[in-house]
């Protein structure tokens, strides 16, 4: 009975929530509440996937959605991106039967790294696939090995792991796992690869293991590469699924040697995002050409990446989540290999959707000097924080008079809409896009 009553407080709210536009946790926690085993009493689909990580996670699970549906499978999926305990019950609960049969042939969750181990505590996914494991929002998250112990915590014997190779933290988690039920994905040494780090920090300077220093052969970005550790062992796994080729500035990539896919954003988490689709989908059966197919130029849904016009600009807007500086640097890296002048906007308004912070620290280690480069002519800070930008930027080598600072991101937009012609790139977060694209023209 406290399941039924669970079901319909969930499916009464969700609906309630829909026409006022919200509804994505709240339906959830109060099921739980009425049933708090809820998640642990429903039936669910044969295939229950499950995606975590510092970054991709909404990227890799609308793919793989993507994909999956166009095999004909019926997914159920957190579109909305409510990735905690709350909005995962939300989702399972609305797409229940009052008899608590789940509908679908597919339960697909991009789930919080951090709460992982709550959500699982009462189902546990029968594969799941970890992006990567980096610094992020320092003020939640703290290091990153602890939202490894977080993750570790999550992961249960049964489940099939799909575990990027390159990432040395992210790897560790198949340690005391079953070998067989680990699958690696990550690329050869390729053109994008190089044979220095660059970035204003190291993670992978030093094994997550025992500590020992870490041997790189090639860096794909940050610290994710080819490593081996001489003191203890621990080394990049074989992959069984990889990019065996990859021409960023083509925009192709070639997978497991057999099949071509063109890239509509040339970025390399673009290419992690949809080699890690590409693993777990064929690891539920999907054929290599369904996946080809639907893969091949796909442009996001999610807002990641977003064309517009802004008076005779052309402009793009590229989702560097802030707290997170790995995300500014592989997105940093995608200006810089621009061919054509351009203007870089910087806003950083709100830290932080979810919370309070004026925590800045974080924009220290970011590599801004990428931007230091012929092609981008200006680079504009903006928002609450343009000082803190400011004072970071005194300590970049990009010359002063091609910066300007501003609080007033509105001002930043009317300047560009009435001056130049040249592209426009901005990099900002979820928190503080649409206060720019409430003044462009969406593509």
């Amino acid at each position: 009975m406290k399941l039924f009553l669970a079901i319909v407080v969930c499916k009464l709210l969700r609906f309630v929530g829909g026409l006022m536009g919200k509804g994505s946790s709240l339906p959830g926690q109060f099921a739980l509440k009425v049933c708090p085993d809820a998640l642990g009493r429903v039936k669910l689909p044969a295939h229950v996937i499950a995606v975590t990580g510092s970054n991709g996670k909404t990227s890799t699970v609308e793919m793989i959605a993507a994909i999956l549906t166009a095999d004909g499978r019926r997914v159920v999926y957190n579109k909305e991106g409510s990735n905690q305990t709350e909005g995962v019950a939300t989702l399972i609960l609305s797409h229940c039967t009052l008899g608590g049969r789940m509908r679908g042939d597919v339960l697909l969750l991009e789930s919080d790294e951090r709460y992982a181990r709550h959500t699982f505590r009462w189902f546990h996914p029968t594969h799941f696939a970890v992006t990567n494991l980096y610094r992020d929002q320092l003020t939640r998250n703290g290091h990153p090995e602890w939202v490894y112990d977080a993750v570790k915590a999550a992961v249960f014997p049964e489940t099939t792991l799909v575990l990027n190779a390159d990432d040395p933290l992210a790897s560790c988690l198949a340690r005391d796992h079953e070998a067989d039920k680990v699958k690696w994905f990550g690329l050869d040494e390729c053109s994008v690869s190089t044979k220095e780090h660059r970035g204003a920090y190291h993670d992978g300077a030093r094994c997550p293991v025992c500590k020992g220093r870490m041997e790189y052969s090639c860096y794909h970005y940050a610290h994710i590469g080819h490593y081996a550790c001489p003191a203890c062992g621990h080394r990049r796994h074989e992959t069984d699924f990889t990019v065996t080729a990859l021409d960023l500035r083509e925009g192709k990539l070639t997978i497991n040697g057999e099949t071509d896919i063109s890239l509509a954003f040339k970025s390399i988490y673009n290419v992690y995002n949809i080699l890690a689709a590409w693993s777990v989908c064929a690891l539920a059966g999907t054929a290599p050409g369904v996946m080809a197919g639907v893969i091949d130029n796909y442009l996001l849904k999610n807002g990641r990446v977003i064309t517009f016009r802004l008076g005779n600009h052309r402009g793009t807007l590229l989702t560097s989540k802030h707290e997170n500086s790995v995300a500014y640097d592989t997105n940093l890296a995608y200006i810089a290999a621009a061919e054509k002048p351009c203007t870089v906007l910087v806003i950083v308004d709100d830290i932080s959707r979810k919370y309070f912070t004026g925590e800045t620290s974080w924009l220290w280690d970011i590599d801004f000097d990428r931007l230091n480069c012929p092609q981008v002519q200006r680079v504009m800070l903006y928002g609450k924080y343009c000082n803190d930008l400011a004072v970071r930027f005194k300590y970049s080598h990009i010359p002063a008079d091609r910066i300007e600072v501003g609080e007033r991101i509105a001002a930043a937009a009317e300047y560009l809409r009435e001056n130049g012609d040249e592209d426009v790139y901005v990099v900002t977060c979820f928190s503080d896009r649409d206060k720019l694209l409430s003044h462009v023209e969406r593509d």
